[in-house]
C-alpha cells in the first residue's frame, strides 16, 4: 500500500505537479503554514555525523541536511516566495517525532530510519540512505556479533529503532544484558570509550563516523553480523499530501539529474568538517536501486527485491 502511494507520488511530479507556483487559495498543511509565517523551519541534530551534526563554530553541516535544502528551493519555487527562511531547530532522536507533530519543525534532517511503526506517526521523503543496526565495541572486547554480548553491559540511544530492537532481542535470545540509554551519539561513544558499556547498538554508518573522530580509530571496529537493513528517510507531517508531493519533486530531481553523487560523494567520500575526516563508505547497490526506483517504502524485502532485479548486491 505504501509502495503503490510512492509511485502514484512520483508518477504525479512526473506528469508536472508542482512544475508551477501554487495559488495561495489552494494552499493547505505545512505549504500554507510556511507561505503565511514566511520560514520553514528544519529539525537539526548537533551529532548526527554525516547526516547533521554542529561543527566547532555551532554552524550546522550534513548529508541529510543538503538535501533538506534541496527540498527548501522547491518550496521556494513552488511558493514563489524566494524569501522564504529557514529556521534550524535542534532536535534529538527522542524529541524529533513530538516536535514535528506539533509543529514546531515542518522537516527533520537527519538520519531517520523509515520503518512500518514509525509511518503511524510521521511521513518520509524518499529512502536517501540504506544503513544497519550493529555494535561499535572495541577491539579487544572481540564482539562481532550479538550472542557475544551475553551478560555484558550495552548502550544504544533513546527514541530509536535500534533500542527497541535490542531489548526486543535481549528477551528473546535470554542475553541478559543490562541496557543503557544514550541521548546522543557522543554520549553513548563516551560509555564505550570508558568501559562503561561494552558494546553500543547503532546504525553503522554512525558507528563508523564516531570511530573516524575518535581519539584512537584503530582501538574500535564494528560487529560483522547486521542486525537490519534500515532505510533512511527525511522526515515529515503525516496526511499532507501537498508538501509530500513538494519533499518528493525536490529528492526525485536531485536522483534524477544525478546530483546526488555529488552530495553522496562530498559527505561519505569525502574529507567532511571540522576535523577532515572521510568515511570512505562507498554508495551500496541497495541504495543505488533506491536512487533509480524512488520509493519511501520501509519494508527491507522491497530493497532485496530492487538489489536482485538488478543484480548481485555487494558485501
Amino acid at each position: 500500500m505504501l509502495l503503490k502511494s510512492s509511485k502514484f507520488v512520483v508518477a504525479a511530479i512526473g506528469a508536472g505537479v508542482l512544475a508551477t507556483s501554487v495559488q495561495a487559495s489552494d494552499l493547505a498543511g505545512t505549504l500554507k503554514k510556511i507561505n503565511e509565517s514566511g520560514s520553514i523551519s528544519l529539525g537539526v541534530r548537533e551529532t548526527s555525523v554525516p547526516f547533521n551534526y554542529q561543527d566547532d563554530k555551532q554552524d550546522f553541516h550534513g548529508y541529510s541536511l543538503d538535501l533538506c535544502m534541496k527540498v527548501v528551493e522547491q518550496v521556494r519555487k513552488s511558493l514563489a516566495r524566494p524569501d522564504i527562511k529557514v529556521i534550524l531547530t535542534p532536535t534529538t532522536a527522542a524529541t524529533r517525532i513530538p516536535l514535528l507533530a506539533n509543529g514546531t519543525t515542518d522537516m527533520q534532517c537527519d538520519g531517520a530510519s523509515n520503518t512500518a511503526e514509525r509511518q503511524k506517526q510521521v511521513a518520509f521523503s524518499p529512502t536517501v540512505f540504506i544503513t544497519g543496526n550493529r555494535l561499535l565495541a572495541k577491539k579487544t572486547s572481540n564482539i562481532n556479533k550479538l550472542d557475544d554480548m551475553q551478560g555484558k553491559p550495552i548502550v544504544s540511544m533513546s527514541g530509536t529503532t535500534n533500542i527497541r530492537q535490542i531489548s526486543q532481542l535481549n528477551v528473546e535470545r535470554k542475553l541478559g544484558m543490562t541496557v543503557a540509554t544514550a541521548t546522543e551519539h557522543s554520549e553513548a561513544f563516551l560509555l564505550v570509550e570508558t568501559g562503561r558499556a561494552v558494546a553500543y547498538a547503532q546504525d553503522d554508518i554512525h558507528s563508523a563516523a564516531l570511530i573516524a573522530s575518535s581519539k584512537n580509530p584503530e582501538a574500535y571496529a564494528i560487529s560483522q553480523e547486521s542486525l537490519s537493513v534500515d532505510p533512511y528517510g527525511l522526515m515529515l507531517r503525516r496526511d499532507d499530501p501537498q508538501f509530500k508531493a513538494a519533499v518528493d519533486t525536490a529528492i526525485t530531481d536531485v536522483f534524477r539529474s544525478g546530483e546526488i553523487e555529488k552530495i553522496y560523494s562530498k559527505w561519505f567520500l569525502s574529507p567532511i568538517p571540522p576535523k577532515g575526516i572521510n568515511l570512505n563508505w562507498p554508495i551500496s547497490d541497495y541504495l543505488r536501486a533506491a536512487i533509480a526506483n524512488p520509493t519511501d517504502s520501509p519494508d527491507p524485502a522491497h530493497y532485496f527485491a530492487l538489489v536482485n532485479k538488478a543484480g548481485s548486491p555487494s558485501k
